[in-house]
């Protein structure tokens, strides 16, 4: 076949030509994670003029939002190991065109419906396009110490996407209408999918055997149902309630299924012994941590700066760009710190750097303090991304490069799981802080404190309704329950990060340039460069050809 012998070319001259032409495909997987970051915050800004233009109710508003994440997370391990099985390039191609294809549908719909549809699509395509750019990654760049710089430009990239997305939303709302912040994927679009075409190489694994459809749907079925349950609990459902308790433990069964059906099956979609490399899973665990932290903190700090300080969506946002830069230094930095300290103490210190950072934010009350904040969004974006990135770094190398595409997803539905826990976490331990707080405010009546308890900008809106001195104390009493909550919350994270420290210590000290095999090694990692020392298998064998030369040249 032309095209993939084509292809194939491709990646022979992307991996042993003179180094151009990786950078190139660098360049292209970053244009590909920016659309999928971009698309997954740009919408936050223009609900409100979705719902007075479409007039969705609350069930379909809430699926206006989440469909994108859910079926995105859902897919992740579908349509990663596909990759691995028909080629990767082909799956990031079909991925762009569904991906336009679902934007354009966006941008004009008509009614609710059809505009969940289109965020379902939008989500589908993201999940072939965010396992694919990792796995060509790791295809086109074999040197581990040149794949560290990749990753750190790659993490950097979703770093500006995740903070642009609301800022550039917010533009084009302003400016033209809710459907064009759909539109801006089409341009880049334009731009990736005829470049995409001619310079990625296609990589596949190298399992053979029939594709395990009914393992990739359980898989599918198992992290939708886990997914959409935490994030119900983030929503503020009991744990107990049945649109909590039912796709929680649904999912928990179908993925239990699912791994018996990987051990015992003679081609499993994914390699489960991965696992079994501590490296691999503390990595996950690490991803998962981080991100725990990372977004349930910045909802609530939007929350803080928006409805204690006062600023406006657009000063937010500028307020908040001090921890994007932050994170892309540290992605820019982040190959010379891993070959310099190693993963453990780069991860462990990342925990730790975060951990204060989040206790720098303690102090912080209901007078706005720039400099106090600042620091502590630096030291904050710096942590993080530090931490993400010795982890995707690590769980990426510590998996062999034919299982590049279900390691990939596994990081990437790790991901979403840590942001919707994070949600799901720290939101109930803000509520369960900030609620008692107005339980009896002086002069306010039991109904309208209750009300309130919900969240801080329904306290908001019952004190304009209840106005006078009883509205002015039930508005104090909220913002001084949320600044303690605040508080409350942050000690939490900061443990939670120290906990993430502690995990890391099971991390390898150095950075070890060695491939990975299929079978988890027994041997010691070695520095960067390496080279590994001779077996006694071999230096038997040396032994014996040279004691048979001797024995040679002594005979008559």
């Amino acid at each position: 076949m032309p095209g993939t012998t084509t292809a194939g070319g491709r990646l022979s001259a992307a991996r042993h030509g003179d180094g151009g032409n990786r950078w190139v495909v660098l360049v292209v997987l970053c244009f590909s994670l920016l659309l999928v970051a971009l698309d997954g915050t740009v919408l936050h800004v223009a609900v409100p003029a979705v719902t007075a233009d479409l007039g969705p109710s609350g069930v379909e508003l809430l699926w206006i939002v989440d469909a994108y994440p859910l079926v995105c997370a859902a897919l992740l391990i579908l349509f990663g190991t596909l990759g691995d099985r028909v080629g990767r390039r082909r799956v990031l191609l079909l991925g762009y065109g569904l991906f336009g294809v679902a934007s354009g549908i966006a941008a004009f719909a008509g009614s609710p419906g059809v505009l969940i549809g289109a965020r379902a699509l939008l989500g589908a395509g993201g999940a072939m396009i965010m396992p694919a750019t990792l796995s060509v990654l790791r295809a086109v760049f074999p040197d581990r110490r040149e794949r560290a710089m990749a990753i750190g430009v790659w993490s950097a990239v979703a770093a500006v996407g995740a903070a642009v997305g609301p800022v550039l939303g917010g533009f084009l709302v302003e400016h033209f209408w809710w459907g064009s912040v759909f539109l801006i994927n089409l341009p880049l679009l334009a731009v990736i999918v005829p470049l995409g075409r001619l310079v990625l190489p296609e990589s596949k694994g190298g399992t053979d055997g029939p594709w395990d459809v009914l393992g990739a749907l359980t898989a599918a079925a198992g992290v939708l149902g886990i997914v959409f349950g935490v994030k119900r609990l983030g929503a503020g459902e009991t744990p107990l309630g049945p649109g909590t308790l039912v796709p929680l433990c649904a999912g928990a069964a179908l993925l239990v299924l699912f791994v018996r059906r990987q051990r015992r099956g003679s081609h499993p979609l994914i390699d489960l012994r991965m696992f079994a490399r501590p490296a691999f899973s503390t990595s996950v665990g690490c991803i998962v941590l981080a991100m725990l932290a990372l977004v349930g903190l910045e909802l609530i700090a939007v929350q803080y700066l928006q409805l204690v300080l006062g600023l406006s969506p657009l000063a937010t946002g500028l307020r908040l760009l001090p921890l994007t830069f932050a994170a892309v230094a540290a992605g820019a930095t982040g190959s010379v710190l891993l070959r310099r300290a190693g993963p453990r103490r780069m991860v462990a210190w990342g925990f730790v750097l975060t951990a204060a950072a989040v206790v720098t934010l303690v102090p912080t009350g209901q007078h706005d303090r720039p400099v106090l904040l600042t620091a502590g969004f630096v030291l904050l974006g710096f942590g993080l991304q530090t931490t993400l990135f010795g982890a995707y770094e690590s769980m990426l190398s510590e998996s062999p490069a034919d299982q590049a595409g279900g390691a990939a997803a596994i990081g990437e539905t790790s991901y979403q799981l840590g942001a919707g826990m994070g949600i799901a976490l720290l939101g109930s331990v803000m509520n369960a802080a900030y609620a008692p707080g107005l339980a009896s405010v002086p002069g306010v009546p039991a109904g309208a404190g209750a009300a309130a308890a919900d969240s801080l900008g329904e306290a908001y809106q019952v004190a304009t309704g209840l106005g006078g001195a009883a509205g002015e104390s039930l508005r104090r009493a909220a913002r001084d329950s949320f600044v303690h909550g605040l508080h409350v919350t942050l000690l939490v994270s900061a443990g939670l990060l120290l906990a993430g420290g502690l995990a890391a210590l099971r991390l390898p000290r150095v950075m070890d340039c060695r491939e990975p095999v299929p079978v988890p090694a027994s041997r010691a990692p070695v520095e960067c460069p390496a080279v590994e020392p001779p077996s006694t298998e071999h230096a038997a064998v040396r032994r014996a050809y040279a004691e048979r030369a001797s024995f040679g040249k002594a005979a008559p």
